[in-house]
């Protein structure tokens, strides 16, 4: 019997702990998807207690919670912070198979040290452990300790970005921390508040904003703005992925509609989304910005939670109707406007990972590696099975070796571990591959292989330069 995660945790082969010990667990990490908040950096934020940095904003463990019976006011309420951290405790235990077991304790022994499960036995003995450690530490600080060199945050086109503009300043801080453009609130014409987004960005990008095309000049000033802080990527988030033949009229239809308060039509929503991301992705191709699009996604289903507690709080699913099949024809959209960036595609219906990877095979060219690819296993695929899912077809289908590799996605300065993760599944499925005589034992193409999945690819596909 092994060891409950030990050094050798996911690799049951000696080419696997080799390639995992000796080449990826030291290699730095570019975190170019996350949705930690810059004020906190720039502040090099320090945390009172463990559940302040550990339970705080992450919905994953919140939607645990909730399985287990926990009441809200001990999940995203008012309650006492020791409290909380033993009412996760109460559940840990029950979460054989889910990654959110592996994480926690990933996390406690990488930064506090501690080596023992968590049970509710010992809660309050691992609470006391944890804030004696974390009194240490600051956001900088985490982030130094896991080796990271750049981290992309999420940026909404209207923000001033005086947080970047204060990193970027600090002599002190050695860490690149970048925005990444998210202009999701622009493009899902669809959703409630749309109207009230477009004053706000129309005072921000100092224009009147009456037409789709008005929204795409001051989306494309925006971009401008965010390049001259550095931003080398976009984001663009999407319930399902959409097409639409160009045309204007009815994406002017679904404007005027939206800004008079009423819902477009889901046809002229569509042509207007088109236009829109067709626009934005060509302004992308002119800056050499990376385009990632997440698409797949059930959002806000519980509308009374919802109600109360707002958008990312654990309420979100899988969309099975993602609309892959719309992704090839975006794609076609983007080259025939001569607007075809670096794009990364993300489904979270693992149903598509075959599809995206076929379609990114299409779209391959100009000189550069890797053109467009498949993102790594996204929110509900982030697990073994999700990430030895996507490795697989991207190896099956693609090319393994250009992949850009993994990212947090995560609001925690802690979520790095989430890369420890994603290495030790990559080294082990290598490792079964080379053992069982399906790839040489070449050490120095495998550890070639490995460095540049786990960073180069990243380095060089976005610019980062470090």
């Amino acid at each position: 019997m092994e060891k409950f995660m030990d050094q050798n945790f996911l690799l049951p082969t000696l080419t696997a702990k080799w390639l995992y010990h000796e080449v990826a667990e030291e290699m730095p990490i570019i975190d170019y998807h996350c949705h930690i908040n810059p004020q906190e950096i720039a502040e090099d934020r320090k945390f009172s207690n463990i559940s302040e940095v550990w339970l705080g904003g992450d919905h994953y463990k919140w939607r645990q919670m909730r399985f287990g019976g926990i009441p809200e006011e001990l999940i995203t309420g008012d309650g006492d912070p020791r409290e909380k951290f033993r009412a996760f405790a109460a559940v840990l235990p029950r979460l054989i198979g889910n990654p959110m077991y592996h994480w926690s304790h990933l996390e406690l022994k990488r930064v506090f040290g501690i080596e023992e499960p968590l049970t509710p036995e010992n809660a309050d003995e691992v609470y006391e452990k944890c804030n004696e450690a974390l009194a240490q530490y600051s956001a900088r600080e985490l982030m130094r300790k896991f080796h990271v060199k750049a981290a992309c945050t999420t940026d909404d086109p209207c923000d001033s970005l005086v947080w970047h503009e204060k990193i970027a300043a600090d002599p002190t801080m050695e860490i690149k921390v970048l925005p990444a453009f998210r202009p999701d609130k622009a493009v899902n014409i669809e959703k409630e508040g749309f109207a009230d987004y477009i004053c706000r960005l129309s005072g921000v990008a100092g224009k009147e904003i009456c037409s789709t095309e008005d929204v795409i000049a001051a989306l494309c000033q925006r971009v401008d703005y965010f390049a001259s802080h550095g931003c080398l990527c976009a984001d663009h988030g999407l319930d399902y992925c959409m097409y639409a033949e160009p045309d204007k009229a009815a994406a002017d239809k679904a404007f005027q509609k939206a800004m008079e308060g009423n819902r477009p039509a889901r046809d002229e929503a569509d042509a207007y989304k088109t236009m829109v991301t067709v626009a934005c992705a060509k302004k992308y191709a002119e800056k050499n910005w990376v385009m990632q699009i997440h698409f797949g996604c059930l959002r806000d289903n519980n509308k009374p939670q919802f109600a109360k507690l707002g958008p990312d709080t654990g309420y979100d699913a899988v969309n099975p109707q993602s609309g892959a099949e719309h992704v090839a024809p975006l794609l076609n959209a983007f080259a025939e406007n001569q607007g075809l960036p670096k794009v990364i595609l993300y489904s979270l219906n693992p149903c598509d990972n075959t599809a995206l990877v076929s379609i990114a095979g299409c779209f391959q060219g100009g000189g550069m590696v890797g053109r467009v690819q498949q993102g790594s296993g996204w929110w509900f695929n982030d697990n073994r099975t999700g990430m030895r899912a996507q490795l697989t077809e991207l190896a099956n289908n693609g090319m393994l070796g250009c992949f850009v590799g993994m990212l947090t996605d995560s609001r925690s300065f802690l979520s790095y571990t989430r890369h420890e993760y994603f290495r030790r599944i990559l080294c082990e499925l290598i490792g079964e591959w080379v053992e069982s005589g399906q790839y040489p034992n070449d050490k120095k193409q495998l550890a070639k292989l490995v460095e540049d999945i786990c960073f180069h690819n990243t380095n060089e596909f976005f610019g980062f330069g470090v």
